[in-house]
C-alpha cells in the first residue's frame, strides 16, 4: 500500500469520528484538522489547515499549549481539561489528549484528540460558585438551603431505629462514615443529620454527586485548580478547601473513576491536598461521609469501588433498610407527608382511607421513601375539598404496573435481549415520570450515569 493510500484512509477515518482530531507535523504545521475539531473550537478549517498551529492559535502562550509540549518537549498530555479562546475570542472548554509521534527517536508529529465539555465546565464552575455562596452568602435574604436533622428521620421500625441510633453515636465522633442504601432511602438526610448534630455543625456541609461530572472536572472540583496548571486554569479552591472544618458528602462514590479514588485515598491518609496543576501541599480538616446505592461487596467485586478506599471510609457503617422492609412505618410516614404537603399546597387532607393504605402496603417501592412521598404529594396537590384520600386518589405509576404485570418470558415470541430491553425500557419510563422528565434526577434514581441514561433513551426511542 502506498503512502497516499494511508493518507486517504486516515483522512476518511478522521472525517467520521465524533472526537476532534488535530495533527501537526514536526514543524508545527497543521496537516489534519477534522470537522469535529473545527466544530469544537468554533473555528474555520481553512484558518488552521496548512498553517503553523502557533499562528492559528497565537493567543495561546506556548508553555500552556499541549501541542507545543508534545512537539518540543516530547511530553504527552492525557485527558486534561483545557479552557482557552479561539482566534475569534470564543471561550472553549475541552478534554484533550495530546501525544508526540516518534520515529527513530525523533518527534515527527503530534496528535491531539479533543472532546467538547464547554457546557459541563460551565456547570462545574456554577457548582463551586454556589457552594462558596452557600458558605459566605452575599445576599442573606435568599431562601436558605433546607437542613435536615435527626428529627426528620421518621420511623418506629426496629431496624430503622437501630440505624438512627448508630448515626447519632457517629455524630459524637469525627470518624468517616460509609452509608449504603437504595435510591430514595434518605442517605443525604442521614449525612446532614450527623453533621448538624456534631461539633462541626457551625462549619460548612458540602455535597458532591460523583456521578455528575467526568474525571477531569471532578478532580478540579474536589481539589481545586492552580493558574498555569493547564490551559485556562485559574486559582480556585475546591470542595475540600471550601469545606474546611466541616463535612464533605461524596454521593455515589463508586461512580468516581478508579484513578481518582486512589488520589482521594492518599488525601485521606495524609490530610492534605494539592490543587490540580499546583505544587503546594494544603492541609485539610474535613470529615468525609460517603454513600453508595449498591452493596459495597458487589461494587468491590465489579471493580467500581477500591477495596482500600472502602476500608478507609468504612469506620462507621450505616445500612439503611429499604421501605419494603419497614412497611410497619407506612402509616407514620404517610401522616408526616400529609402534614408537610398540606402546608405546601394549603390543603386540609387529614388521612388516607383503609383501602388506600392497603393499596400502599401491597406495593414494592423501588423508589423507596422518595417515591412514597411523591405519591402523597401528588394526591394532596390534586385534592379539592376532600379530607380523606381514597384508593382512587392514591395513584401508583402505571409503568411499574406494566413491569410487574408483564414480566413473563416467552422464548418463542422474543429473545432474552428483547425481553430485558422491554423491562428496562418500562423502568426508565417510570423513573422519568417520577422525576418529571428530569434526566439527571432519573439517572440518580436509577443508579446510572446521566450519559448512560441518555444513551438508553436514544436506544429505546423514549
Amino acid at each position: 500500500m502506498k503512502a497516499k493510500d494511508y493518507r486517504k484512509i486516515l483522512h476518511d477515518l478522521t472525517a467520521i469520528v465524533d472526537e476532534g482530531v488535530h495533527v501537526v507535523d514536526a514543524k508545527g504545521k497543521s496537516i489534519i484538522y477534522n470537522e469535529a475539531m473545527a466544530s469544537l473550537e468554533k473555528t474555520n478549517r481553512e484558518d488552521v489547515l496548512g498553517k503553523p498551529f502557533q499562528e492559528a492559535f497565537s493567543h495561546i502562550p506556548p508553555e500552556e499549549s499541549s501541542l507545543y509540549r508534545a512537539l518540543n518537549e516530547n511530553k504527552a498530555t492525557i485527558n486534561q481539561h483545557q479552557t482557552y479562546r479561539n482566534k475569534y475570542g470564543k471561550e472553549i472548554t475541552a478534554v484533550n489528549s495530546t501525544i508526540p509521534v516518534e520515529v527513530d527517536g525523533q518527534v515527527i508529529a503530534a496528535i491531539e484528540i479533543g472532546k467538547d465539555i464547554t457546557e459541563i465546565k460551565s456547570m462545574s464552575d456554577t457548582i463551586l460558585k454556589l457552594q462558596k455562596e452557600s458558605i459566605n452568602p452575599k445576599e442573606p435574604q435568599r431562601p436558605k438551603i433546607k437542613r435536615y436533622s435527626f428529627k426528620n428521620l421518621i420511623g418506629e421500625n426496629r431496624a430503622f431505629k437501630e440505624v438512627v441510633e448508630r448515626a447519632q453515636k457517629a455524630a459524637k465522633t469525627d470518624a468517616s462514615v460509609f452509608i449504603y442504601g437504595e435510591t430514595g432511602t434518605g442517605k443525604e438526610l442521614f449525612a446532614q443529620s450527623i453533621h448538624f448534630a456534631s461539633e462541626r455543625s457551625d462549619k460548612p456541609f458540602l455535597a458532591q454527586n460523583c456521578a455528575a461530572l467526568p474525571e477531569s472536572l471532578l478532580e478540579g472540583i474536589l481539589f481545586g485548580t492552580e493558574r498555569g496548571g493547564f490551559t485556562g486554569a485559574v486559582d480556585r479552591a475546591g470542595l475540600f478547601e471550601q469545606a474546611s472544618g466541616g463535612t464533605l458528602l461524596l454521593d455515589e462514590i463508586s461512580a468516581m473513576p478508579y484513578e481518582l479514588q486512589s488520589k482521594l485515598l492518599r488525601v485521606l491518609q495524609e490530610d492534605y491536598i494539592r490543587r490540580v496543576g499546583g505544587k503546594k501541599d494544603i492541609p485539610i480538616d474535613v470529615r468525609i461521609i460517603a454513600t453508595v446505592n449498591e452493596s459495597p461487596e458487589s461494587l468491590i467485586r465489579s471493580g467500581a469501588l477500591r477495596k482500600d478506599l472502602y476500608y478507609r471510609l468504612n469506620v462507621v457503617n450505616l445500612t439503611i433498610p429499604p421501605l419494603r422492609e419497614r412497611l410497619d412505618d407506612l402509616p407514620i410516614l404517610v401522616d408526616s407527608f400529609l402534614e408537610k404537603h398540606n402546608k405546601r399546597y394549603r390543603k386540609e387532607v387529614w388521612m388516607v382511607s383503609d383501602g388506600a393504605l392497603e393499596k400502599l402496603r401491597n406495593y414494592s417501592y423501588p423508589g423507596n421513601i422518595r417515591e412514597l412521598e411523591n405519591m402523597i404529594m401528588s394526591a394532596v396537590s390534586l385534592a379539592d375539598q376532600e379530607h380523606v384520600l381514597t384508593e382512587k386518589q392514591v395513584q401508583i405509576q402505571e409503568a411499574y404496573r406494566e413491569v410487574s404485570a408483564d414480566t413473563d418470558f416467552d422464548g418463542e415470541q422474543e429473545s432474552l435481549d428483547q425481553y430485558l430491553g422491554r423491562i428496562e425500557s418500562a423502568v426508565i419510563r417510570t423513573s422519568l415520570a417520577n422525576c418529571e422528565g428530569n434526566i439527571s434526577k432519573a439517572a440518580k434514581q436509577l443508579g446510572i450515569k446521566r450519559q448512560t441514561l441518555q444513551h438508553k433513551l436514544k436506544k429505546y426511542q423514549l
